[in-house]
């Protein structure tokens, strides 16, 4: 049992630094010097 909650355990820390980073990205290509929101207007 313990395995099973520590392999899961590390799998949504894993996750959660992903979307983290994903999330990064994206707000910095909206919000950026040259992002997006600046090439619509």
């Amino acid at each position: 049992m313990k395995k099973e909650k520590a392999i899961t355990l590390i799998a949504l820390v894993i996750t959660i630094i992903i979307l983290l980073i994903l999330a990064g990205i994206s707000i910095a290509t909206l919000t950026g010097e040259n992002g997006l929101l600046r090439k619509s207007q």
